[in-house]
């Protein structure tokens, strides 16, 4: 594993979208392309998933890579609700219609640093222009610390049954590097209280690869989430990208991350341990129980990925409303600005405050959905007369060295996954990716794979 680790531990993407953000061509989008791809995308009949950036936070965790604004000014709430409403009015007024909505996830940020009178203002004012699908799924981020029974409350009666918490690692030293201190006891009282009320889907986010953080707080925070059971656990590599996130992540000096290699006997143990207490591995970086209706998409082959991670609804249409926010039409990408500032000022303009995007074309998503179909179900074919074809052979050549190394099989017009190679899933997916093969990025711009 250690010889693995040395090849294919490189710079790549994490392919929540293809094409990645850095190979958007921003010179062939503009604010009105954006809008005939949507209205061509969306129609009456067709559901949608809703994205909502919610950016406040009152401190900042420095292991973060989302875009967020630290205030302890809780007066900023109503404005920014009355904007995102704003935004979601032009939406509607653009679509033509009321349009159905498959899909709610409330991101952040610290969704739960609004109360919950304005928790529910926002979605009561979502749905003055919208209809619910006849199946739906809404789900938010929870911060252990500050999410409180009256939240709980009022998202489960707004039809919220799944709520994730950032958990990260119990361990105090480990915490306190990471500007996060979170006593267990806060969230199994956040955990208990939302499956007392009825919360049908219950996630905790661990991190591997944080600073100071050794084996054996990968085993005491595992067991200590494993108390609690809760129905999916996100179990992912900590991403260090201080020429991106600036001097916010710089509460720790380089050598105290852990190497990549005892980051992999961080991931493989943590792995070990999670599927010895009936976890079992969705995708990249997700585990849920058997009964979790992911597992079950995971099964039936009906796993879908987008913006906001795994999911089971099936919609491709998205819309994201919010600072830095992004939305997928299928055909284009759009996302929204990332100033706070700048955001309200397209607003209060009346226009719908994107400010870039790309728009897709016949080979980028043929590459999209090779690229899908790996993430989620670890396999994917092509036909004779799929165009992309052209390139398979270079894709093919890329990909022997896996094959010899026992990660993939390899078929005349197959590609699947063994068990050993999903943890160089990302690794794979590059073989694919056209546009990372045709330019390096001028500046280091993405995570190492492992």
């Amino acid at each position: 594993m250690k010889e693995l680790i040395a090849k294919y531990n490189v710079a790549g993407p994490r392919y929540t979208s293809y094409p990645t953000v850095p190979y958007w061509e921003e010179e062939n989008f503009s604010r009105w392309a954006w809008i005939t791809s949507l209205t061509e995308a969306v129609s009456e009949n067709k559901p949608i998933s809703l994205y909502i950036h919610l950016p406040f936070c009152e401190s900042l965790c420095t292991f973060c890579a989302c875009n967020k604004r630290i205030t302890k000014q809780h007066s900023v709430e109503s404005p920014y609700i009355q904007a995102v409403l704003k935004e979601w009015r032009l939406y509607v007024e653009t679509l033509g219609f009321m349009p159905i909505i498959e899909e709610i996830h409330l991101g952040g940020g610290t969704p739960t640093f609004f109360s919950p009178f304005n928790l529910k203002k926002l979605i009561d004012g979502i749905f003055d222009l919208a209809y619910k699908a006849n199946t739906y799924e809404f789900s938010f981020e929870g911060h252990p610390n500050n999410t409180t029974t009256a939240h709980l409350e009022e998202l489960y009666n707004l039809g919220f049954t799944r709520v994730s918490y950032g958990i990260q690692d119990y361990n105090p030293t480990v915490q306190k590097a990471i500007n996060r201190i979170q006593p267990f006891e806060n969230v199994k009282n956040a955990t208990e209280k939302a499956r007392k009320l009825g919360f049908t889907s219950i996630g905790h986010d661990l991190i591997f690869g944080l600073p100071f953080q050794t084996i054996e707080d990968i085993q005491f925070s595992i067991e200590k989430t494993v108390e609690l059971k809760p129905d999916r656990i996100a179990f992912y590599s900590y991403a260090h990208t201080p020429w991106i996130k600036g001097n916010g992540q710089r509460g720790f000096k380089d050598e105290d991350l852990p190497t990549a290699e005892v980051k992999r006997k961080q991931y493989e143990f943590g792995k070990s341990l999670l599927e010895a207490n009936g976890y079992q591995e969705i995708g990249m970086d997700h585990f849920a129980l058997p009964q979790d209706p992911l597992f079950k998409a995971m099964e039936e082959k009906t796993l879908h990925r987008n913006f906001m991670g795994y999911t089971t609804t099936q919609a491709k249409q998205m819309i994201g409303l919010g600072v830095s926010a992004i939305s997928d039409s299928w055909n284009a990408f759009a996302q929204n600005e990332k100033k706070l500032e700048d955001y309200y000022r397209h607003l209060r303009n009346n226009q719908l405050p994107v400010f870039r995007g790309h728009l897709l074309d016949k080979e980028d998503l043929i590459i999209r959905q090779h690229i899908l179909n790996l993430m989620c179900k670890f396999e994917t074919s092509w036909s004779k007369d799929d165009m992309f074809n052209m390139h398979m052979g270079d894709v093919i050549i890329a990909l022997q060295e896996m094959q010899k190394d026992g990660l993939i099989e390899l078929c005349s017009n197959q590609i699947k996954v063994h068990e050993a190679g999903k943890a160089f899933i990302r690794n794979v997916c590059m073989a694919f990716d056209l546009r990372l093969k045709a330019k390096t990025p001028d500046k280091k711009i993405f995570s190492m794979t492992i």
